[in-house]
């Protein structure tokens, strides 16, 4: 028998603001809970070859088939993603499309309770992704989508090295040709309080979805 509760993020960075939400999201619910990050695992993209419609088994070689069990299993999932160039990132991106495998006929996912957590710099794209992800969760998958977080994230620049120097910086970009990476602090997530405070809010309601689910 799996986690109760999965968690996934699809940031790369180690230990980021991605995947510290996602785990307080679970860590708030009280429930056993295990946390997947994509980077250290490979889901490739979906190929459309509708092998998995007799049976709901994606036949691509790779790691999906161990995560798809845990997923399956979970009766809950927290999904983290972010949002490079304005979109969804690659790894979550591959992740939600590999979920096809799981719905057509017999909707796998179909009232699993879920949340998400959206790290970016753009309000419009943060707006953009999280309807997007509503609309695959919600609408096709047919899960209940009980919580989405949303938090600011950090220019890669601030760190980069080459931030101040570089032609194409961010920073300048996006805050004027004579902005220093040295003028912004870096944000992490637990000093916005009202996203920390939503994050727990959303996993004590997935803990009391799932303990009144045992006691019914």
């Amino acid at each position: 028998m799996g986690a109760r509760i999965l968690g996934i993020s699809g940031s790369p960075v180690k230990n980021s603001n991605t995947d510290r939400l996602v785990k307080a999201v679970m860590d708030a619910t009280g429930v056993e809970s295990e946390f997947v990050k994509l980077s250290t695992i490979t889901v490739r993209p979906c190929f459309a070859c509708k092998q998995c419609v007799p049976d709901n088994i994606c036949k691509v070689k790779d790691d999906f088939q161990e995560l798809a069990e845990k997923i399956k299993t979970a009766e809950c999932l927290v999904i983290g993603a972010y949002t490079p160039y304005g979109q969804i990132d690659a790894f979550t991106k591959a992740l939600l499309e590999r979920f096809w495998s799981l719905r057509h006929v017999n909707n796998l996912l179909r009232d699993k309770l879920c949340a998400t957590v959206l790290t970016g710099l753009m309000p419009e794209a943060l707006d953009h992704v999280n309807n997007a992800m509503t609309a695959e969760l919600r609408d096709y998958e047919r899960m209940e989508l009980v919580g989405q977080l949303s938090v600011t994230g950090n220019l890669p620049c601030l760190t980069c090295g080459e931030g101040d120097g570089c032609e194409m910086s961010a920073v300048k970009m996006m805050f004027g040709p004579d902005a220093k990476t040295s003028d912004f602090g870096y944000s992490r997530v637990e000093d916005q309080q009202e996203v920390w405070e939503e994050a727990s809010r959303v996993g004590r309601l997935i803990g009391s979805r799932l303990q009144s689910a045992d006691s019914s």
